[in-house]
């Protein structure tokens, strides 16, 4: 029996973790899954508590499995761009109302800094991370990288503005074209967290590539694309949410999903 391993452009093997540590990053993990699913259950009032542990535990899922599997210099470098970048995307939103349209934070989200809440690129930073492992697994090009990147990040805003705008976490001050069914968040956000995706999973790809174990961030992405479907269509009454995002996203986690069980890596 053969078994076809995907090693890519610029790769080389992570380092991988040892005895107990390796179950670092599944402890952050199954903490993540938990939280997110209290989130739903928990009265309104707990749920920006709930949120933020949730940011929190899955911004250490990724940090922890990167540290272990890609060493401490790759996971330094990749989590100073996320945040510089997530941090400073949105000074120049809120500021400048570029690439995302007129919007601020409400004070919801706790301590923040020129305006721009600290979970914030905390967000940033712990979504891109299994993302960015995702789209080097479909393209061998770093252009193919960034467009795939920045388009599957924009699909998971699809999700997150129409929730956490509902939740009164931020709001939009002009609206102008929208797109239907997603009622109250400009069109301009979505493609501008598309340009901003495309910059950001540029930048990343610099990065050596390193193949490793990659299960705990694969059950992330996996997870965050299922939960979210299941949650806009059930759970939060937006089935036009859980269309838009279904598809959008699904048009990247399906084709990678599939490449995970025909060219296994590790």
């Amino acid at each position: 029996m053969s078994q076809r391993v995907y090693t890519g452009p610029r790769s080389e093997p992570g380092r991988g973790g040892t005895g107990w540590i390796r179950f670092i990053p599944w402890a952050f993990v199954a903490l993540t899954i938990g939280v997110q699913i209290a989130w739903v259950l928990v009265p309104d009032s707990a749920r920006i508590v709930t949120t933020a542990i949730s940011v929190t535990v899955f911004f250490l899922a990724s940090v922890s499995h990167a540290y272990i599997n890609r060493g401490l210099a790759w996971t330094l470098g990749f989590f100073a761009i996320t945040l510089a970048f997530g941090w400073l995307i949105e000074v120049l939103g809120t500021t400048t109302q570029f690439p995302f349209g007129e919007y601020e934070y409400t004070d919801a989200l706790g301590i923040a800094v020129l305006s721009v809440p600290i979970l914030i690129p905390m967000a940033w930073s712990m979504v891109a991370y299994p993302m960015l492992l995702a789209v080097q697994r479909l393209s061998t090009t770093s252009l193919g990288v960034a467009i795939i990147g920045g388009w599957l990040l924009m699909s998971w805003d699809l999700f997150l503005d129409p929730q956490m705008v509902g939740e009164g976490y931020w709001d939009w001050k002009t609206i102008g074209w929208e797109l239907p069914g997603i009622d109250g968040i400009p069109l301009q956000n979505f493609l501008g967290w598309w340009l901003a995706g495309i910059v950001l999973m540029f930048l990343l790809d610099r990065l050596p590539r390193k193949t490793a174990n990659d299960a705990a961030p694969n059950t992330l992405l996996l997870w965050t694309y299922a939960s979210n479907v299941l949650g806009a269509a059930v759970f939060f009454g937006r089935p036009s949410v859980a269309i838009w995002g279904g598809i959008a996203m699904g048009l990247v986690v399906i084709p990678w999903a599939w490449r995970l069980w025909s060219q296994p890596q590790w």
